[in-house]
Formats: C-alpha cells, structure tokens, sequence
C-alpha cells in the first residue's frame, strides 16, 4: 500500500472537537458568571484570556513533546490573521458588553448569535471556504433555533432603542470575523499536523489578546487589573475551561470550514440550559423547547451534509 491509502483521514476529528468545545464554554461561562460579582463583568470576562494563556502555552508544549520537529513559523500572513482574529473578538466582547449594559441580554443574545451566519459569508468571501446548499438550510435553521430560544428581538427592541440590536448585531459580526482571522491563521501556515498548527494558533492569540488587555488595564485600570489578579485561585478554573474550549475551536477551525465549527457550536445553547437547570434552577419554557428541536434539527442536517 502507498502512503496515501494508509494514512487516516482525520476530517471528521472537527465534529468532537467542536462538541468538547461547546460543552467546555458552557462552563467557562457558568464560571464566569460566578465571578461577576467580585470582578464585575469587564473582569469576569478577561478570565478567558488571562488565565487561559498559561494553559495555551502547556497545551503547545505538550503537543511539541508528541509530535517532536520544528515549531511552525510565523509569516507576515500568519501574523495579520492572528491579529486581526484576536482584536476582532476583544471588539466583539466589548460591543456584547456594551449593549448589555443597557439591559438587553435578549436583543443582545439573539443578535449575535447570527454569527454563523456571518462566517458562512465572510469564510466564503475571505477565504474561499464552500458552503452547500444543505450547509446554508442548516446554517439558518440551528441559528433561527436560537433566536426562538432567546425571546422576540424584534419586540424587545420595540420596546427599547434599536441601539442595543444593532450593537448585537456588529458584535456577531466580529465575533464571525474572528473565526475567520483564527482560521485563515491556521490555514497560512505550511508545516506541521493540524493538533499543531491549531495549538501553535492558539497560543499566539491567546498571547496576543493577554498583551493587548494587561497594556489596556495596565494604562487606564489598574484597580481591575489588580483585582483580576487577587482572584487568580477562583480564575483558574475559568482559564483552563477557556482555554480547552477555543483548543477545541480551533481544531475544528484547521479541519473544516469555520461556518460548520460555529454552527455545530450551537450546541452550547443545550448545554447552557442544562447548567441553567441544574446550578441556576431554570424551567424550560415551550418557547424554548422549539428552539432546542430547531438547533438539534438543524445540526443533524449540517452533519449529514457534511458526511457527504
């Protein structure tokens, strides 16, 4: 047999992947919201890339310890892709934040989770990345499935400013852009497996956005920067599940399209209510249910689609 036909195809690696990384958010998330009380939200959400950049930095070593041979470069293109991922989620956040702020969480959560919606449009456009006709019915279904779950955004903007809805809207729109960055990022580089190129990715972002934010606390709050740092024993648990979740992202992102990693991603919202149930006591309403059909509808359709 030549080498061809003995190699392993690795492909469908994207589907677990994306599942370890949806689940490991869900608790980020669960964790994070349990810090917004010492850290407020600002802080509780720096959790993700302050702590989570040491455990990216054990990731890459173990991963060099395994795979053995010469460390990825890091190019001209490599590098814009990584930064350009990294500022657009750190823009993300703060627009989701903002519009928050005004007291929107459902205009807000319905809005940018069109994010794969977005991909699936900037990944075609940026780089060239296909999606079927069964991808895009997939896409719309599992999104539409998390609007149902998060309430009317068109009435609760109604009753408010179109400003939170909008802000939402842009958040998506650069959370998509980041996926984008982080994959074209992986895809740029021309030499190890793709456990690699992914951690390799993943630790460059992380060291980035770790940067930009400890100069940002650094130079205009130092109070926060100092308070995120005391809580370190309870942030550690926020950083590893950070980390391991965007370690999952990625994998998915070197596999596969980004559309199909953020529609897949989805699942979060399940996972979410579970820990709802659980931690937080929260009954699931009809509303939601239909909701959870469509994202579990939806998701079938894009795993079927992409076993073709």
């Amino acid at each position: 047999m030549t080498p061809a036909t003995t190699a392993m195809d690795w492909t469908w690696v994207w589907i677990p992947a994306t599942l370890a990384a949806a689940a490991a958010q869900a608790g980020r998330n669960a964790v994070q919201r349990s810090l917004t009380a010492a850290l407020g939200t600002l802080g509780a959400t720096q959790v993700r890339f302050l702590f989570g950049f040491p455990f990216a930095l054990l990731f890459l070593a173990i991963v060099l310890a395994v795979e053995g041979g010469p460390v990825p470069g890091a190019g001209t293109g490599f590098l814009l892709f990584v930064l350009g991922g990294a500022v657009a989620q750190i823009t993300a956040t703060a627009l989701m934040l903002a519009a928050m702020r005004e007291r929107s969480f459902v205009v807000v959560t319905a809005w940018t989770k069109t994010e794969p919606i977005q991909v699936a449009l900037f990944g075609f456009a940026v780089l060239g990345d296909p999606l079927s006709a069964t991808g895009v019915v997939a896409v719309l279904l599992a999104t539409l499935g998390v609007v149902l779950m998060s309430g009317n955004p068109a009435s609760a903007a109604g009753r408010g400013s179109l400003r939170p809805a909008l802000l939402g809207l842009v958040s998506g729109a650069f959370f998509a852009l980041s996926a984008i960055g982080f994959r074209g990022a992986i895809l740029s580089l021309d030499s190890g497996g793709f456990v690699l190129k992914a951690t390799w990715t993943l630790a460059w972002s992380l060291g980035v956005q770790t940067l930009l934010l400890v100069l940002w606390m650094a130079l205009f709050n130092r109070a926060l920067l100092a308070a995120c740092l005391a809580a370190w024993r309870a942030s550690i648990l926020g950083g590893l599940l950070g980390a391991s979740a965007s370690q999952g992202w990625f994998l998915g992102f070197a596999l596969t399209a980004a559309a199909h990693v953020r529609t897949l991603g989805l699942v979060e919202v399940l996972f979410a209510q579970v820990l709802s149930r659980r931690l937080f006591s929260h009954a699931t309403s009809r509303r939601e249910l239909a909701g959870i059909a469509l994202i579990v509808v939806g998701v079938g359709v894009l795993l079927v689609a992409s076993a073709r």
